[in-house]
């Protein structure tokens, strides 16, 4: 039969068991407001029976607490960490394109394209009311100037944006690697604790917290695997391998982690891109995958927003190549117009996984080719790559910066060229043939802007060393410096001796404005440029709208689900702390009967 003081063991591991759910309530009451806990509970069983070798059998030896666990539903974490990352990516498109949207909208304060434009052919409309008065000369060519410094302006605006997502990006990069960090320490101290038998409850909510955070910045995949003893064993040690990837690589695996680093270009991959964007690097020198369908969150939304060319960029297949050139047929429509192009003058190109350096092209209109002029690396050779296909970039799905200032280039080029065609059919006031209006400031000499002097329309070969209306972008056009200096050499007439005052080539400029003969853009008129932006703009930021919308709606109903699980409820427990101080009470109800009982048997019997 079990000892006389079996009943006071039983007693003491009900108090034993009330009081560490009791601390347990009281450590979740304390927690209510600390982001990312869980709620704990004890998890307690009936101890073991014991044999008493009498007619009833066993008897019941009390109450075990087991463990302490936390209440945490691992289906609820990994929808809201695959919800979030695509909210970071629509948080990170919904800021910027607000910020594109911005730039070319329109008020009665600010001066828009649309007003700008007006301005100038209203200035070209009292020249031709005086076009040999040198003072409304000098008015329209101010006026022209404000429409090549609105361009100017956007440009710098989009470069500077552009210039604002690539710090981010490192920003982001920053974060990841520290997270990473934190998250093998904290693997290390939950092994630690664990193998002794015990669950590291506060240093798991640390580590999913963390998660959290990562999630939104890339889309993350978790794996925790068991560790046995021995290999190919059964008995577990109670640590285990928590192992972390993010775009669909590994980021953390137990106690070791990757690093990401960002390299600025060596080159240009658009032609108006800022200097020294990142491209992402694993410190194993393996490359990030900043392109791939697995990145999602908030650096997929910088990705696109950074590159983003609506799927418009150099690609095709080699026809053939020479000892120090390579020449792309097949290419796609909009490579075939020049004012279109996007390629900087000198880049990289990619054949597979083979890298080429070029540093000049020229374009055959007649064959729809281009062809690159390389700079070798020792031994490397163009040998067995004809047939192969080539690219430069990447095709990326989104209307980012690099597309909105290809758009701008595109229609100063066709504008510039338009007007400057017009005006070299004409003479100045001195009788001389007149210079082009518009042209292209030159970074590298001042004192020589590019006037575009290697161009003939109908050419059939352009190379990108040649002074072509290539060399313009919205970054640099602006008014020539030569009637700015002297108005007289602003041509009005084709024909001197009409006299000053005549104007037939300013009727034909006009004809620019709205007449998609002399200049089209996306297939409407020059005037209508701001309305096929900002539908653009309105396509993009609507999209973003909608669905950050839609994945914060999703983000707030799966937070909740986690919080009916894993959260602190107070009224909760408020009733759990009096059901274990009964328990407790109770206990010691149990104690004191038997503190009377064996008073009564060891001074009492006998007596």
């Amino acid at each position: 039969m079990p000892s006389q003081f079996f009943g006071l063991t039983i007693g003491y591991s009900g108090l034993v068991s009330a009081q560490a759910a009791i601390n347990t309530t009281g450590n979740n009451i304390s927690n209510v407001e600390t982001k990312g806990y869980s709620r704990q509970q004890v998890i307690q069983k009936a101890a073991d029976a014991l044999r008493t070798y009498t007619s009833y059998g066993m008897a019941g030896s009390g109450v075990d607490t087991t463990a302490i666990e936390q209440i945490r539903n691992a289906y609820y974490d990994f929808k809201y960490w695959n919800n979030n990352a695509n909210l970071g990516e629509y948080n990170i498109k919904q800021y910027y394109m607000k910020q594109i949207e911005n730039y070319f909208q329109e008020s009665e304060k600010v001066d828009g394209f649309t007003n700008i434009y007006d301005n100038f052919y209203t200035a070209m409309e009292e020249l031709q009311k005086n076009a040999g008065d040198s003072t409304v000369r000098a008015q329209f060519l101010s006026f022209a100037g404000n429409l090549t410094e609105y361009f100017n302006e956007m440009n710098t605006d989009l470069v500077k944006l552009q210039e604002d997502t690539n710090a981010e990006i490192k920003n982001k990069v920053d974060e990841i690697n520290s997270i990473a960090a934190r998250l093998t320490t904290l693997n290390r101290q939950i092994n630690v604790i664990e193998m002794t038998g015990s669950v590291a409850n506060e240093l798991r909510d640390q580590r999913a917290l963390l998660i959290d955070d990562l999630s939104k910045i890339a889309d993350v995949e978790v794996k925790e695997i068991p560790i046995y003893t021995t290999e190919g064993g059964t008995e577990l040690s109670g640590a285990n391998k928590y192992m972390v990837s993010i775009a669909g690589q590994e980021l953390v695996n137990g106690y070791e982690y990757n690093t990401v680093e960002c390299v600025a270009r060596s080159h240009k991959i658009n032609e108006s891109d800022a200097e020294g964007l990142y491209e992402l690097k694993w410190s194993n020198g393996l490359d990030f995958n900043l392109y791939g369908g697995n990145l999602g969150g908030e650096l997929k939304g910088l990705m696109q927003v950074r590159d983003g060319n609506n799927e418009e960029y150099f690609h095709g297949t080699i026809a053939s190549v020479t000892n120090d050139t390579i020449t792309f047929e097949n290419l796609p429509d909009y490579l075939l117009d020049l004012n279109k192009t996007r390629l900087p003058e000198s880049g990289i190109l990619n054949v597979g996984a083979k890298q080429f350096e070029y540093t000049g092209w020229s374009f055959d209109s007649t064959t729809g080719a281009y062809t690159f002029e390389l700079d070798l690396a020792p031994g490397q050779t163009t040998a067995g790559i004809t047939g192969k296909g080539g690219q430069i970039g990447k095709e990326i799905d989104y209307m980012g910066i690099p597309y909105y200032q290809s758009q701008l280039n595109e229609w100063v080029r066709s504008f510039a060229e338009a007007i400057n065609e017009i005006e070299l059919t004409g003479k100045d006031q001195y009788g001389n043939p007149a210079g082009v209006l518009f042209i292209g400031k030159n970074s590298q000499d001042h004192d020589h802007p590019f006037d575009f002097s290697d161009y003939t329309r109908g050419q059939t070969v352009t190379s990108s060393s040649q002074d072509t209306y290539y060399k313009l972008t919205a970054a640099n056009i602006t008014v020539s410096y030569d009637m700015i200096k002297d108005v007289g050499k602003l041509a009005t007439t084709t024909n001197d001796k009409q006299g000053e005052s005549a104007y037939d080539l300013l009727t034909e400029m006009k004809k620019v404005k709205t007449d998609k003969d002399k200049m089209t853009f996306r297939g409407c008129s020059s005037q209508e440029f701001l309305q096929c932006i900002t539908a653009d703009i309105a396509l993009n930021a609507n999209s973003a709208n909608t669905f950050q919308s839609n994945y914060e709606n999703i983000s707030n109903s799966i937070t909740h689900q986690r919080l009916s699980v894993s959260g602190v409820d107070n009224d909760e427990e408020a009733i759990s702390l009096v059901k274990y101080q009964n328990a407790y009470n109770l206990s010691s109800k149990m104690i004191q009967v038997m503190t009377e009982l064996y008073d009564q048997l060891i001074l009492r019997t006998g007596a």
